[in-house]
């Protein structure tokens, strides 16, 4: 039996991103955004969402572009530190040391040391509330090719990315092939 537990931002898996853009002067900047997804194949865009109040939402309404970041395991202390630090106040690369890199693409620094960035061009934003959604167009993905598979795509057990858990706000691993997507289903009714 279900037990209902009200209007909750609970969902499972979610992720530990961090959104890094200019700030006004200059500044690279970044925030731990978990209120993600891609939303479009075509064009490929990717969708956070972020408090009116962040510091990192009036970057993104100047600049017009962001980057995704996808940290791994190892980093995931200076993950957490870009979301409990607002970026008006600290230099979070200088704190984390952590290295921005000025994307030749769009208006926005990638981290160095992550070894995946997806870089965007702001493309809609949606109002919903208490956070306002970013969509960005996807115009390149950086990857590490220490984490690239054979076929030269990214291997998620080598990025080691991890996810945030809402509901115990705790950070978990990533981890192990349950079955080929697109295939496996094709099982689902045929008679043994």
């Amino acid at each position: 039996m279900k037990v209902s537990l009200g209007p909750r931002t609970h969902v499972f898996p979610t992720p530990t991103w961090i959104v890094c853009t200019f700030g006004k002067d200059g500044k690279a900047n970044g925030a731990a955004v978990a209120w993600g997804g891609i939303c479009c194949s075509k064009p490929p865009c990717i969708a956070v969402s972020l408090r009116a109040a962040t510091y990192t939402h009036g970057c993104i309404m100047e600049r017009k572009a962001f980057t995704v970041n996808v940290p791994s395991e190892r980093y995931a202390k200076e993950a957490d530190y870009f979301g409990v630090v607002s970026g008006r106040d600290v230099d979070k690369f200088a704190v984390t040391g952590l290295t921005p890199v000025k994307s030749d693409l769009v208006d926005a620094p990638y981290v160095k040391e992550f070894p995946l960035a997806l870089e965007c061009r702001l493309a809609h934003v949606v109002e919903l509330g208490l956070h306002t959604q970013f969509v960005g167009e996807i115009v390149d993905v950086k990857a590490d090719d220490s984490v690239l598979a054979p076929g030269g795509m990214p291997d998620i057990d080598k990025v080691k990315p991890f996810a945030y858990d809402p509901s115990t706000q705790t950070y978990v691993r990533v981890g192990g092939v349950i079955g080929k997507a697109f295939s496996m289903g094709k099982e689902v009714g045929k008679k043994p």
